[in-house]
């Protein structure tokens, strides 16, 4: 059973950076897809960006791309490097795992496994 366990996040000015991390702290499985989303209050979560652990592709929405970067240690740890912050980037950011092959952003409902979030504050 996999278990996420996030940290990171915070509260940064704009154009500051953050990184956040999630670990898959019980399992080990290698072929994970794993995608960070994200979720303001009256919206949807909505993908951000991912990664296929099995052999490192990652994917991102248009809206983080060239800024975001999510990148893996390992086949049980995701980070999220997140650059050039705005303050439309502020909401509740939470990683996901299912043990499906992905090349792109998904919704939430393909996602099995979730971590408990972490809060991301940009401020202007």
């Amino acid at each position: 059973q996999v278990q996420l366990e996030q940290s990171g996040g915070g509260s940064v000015q704009a154009g500051g950076s953050l990184r956040l991390s999630c670990v898959d702290s019980r399992y080990t499985y290698s072929h994970k897809c794993m995608e960070w989303f994200r979720q303001v209050p009256g919206k949807e979560r909505e993908g951000v960006a991912g990664i296929f652990t099995a052999d490192g592709h990652t994917f991102y929405d248009d809206s983080v791309k060239g800024r975001f970067t999510i990148s893996q240690d390992g086949k049980n740890t995701v980070y999220l490097q997140m650059n050039s912050l705005k303050p439309e980037d502020t909401a509740m950011y939470y990683c996901a795992a299912s043990f499906d092959y992905c090349r792109r952003t998904r919704g939430a409902s393909a996602y099995t496994y979730w971590g408990q979030g972490t809060q991301v504050t940009v401020s202007s």
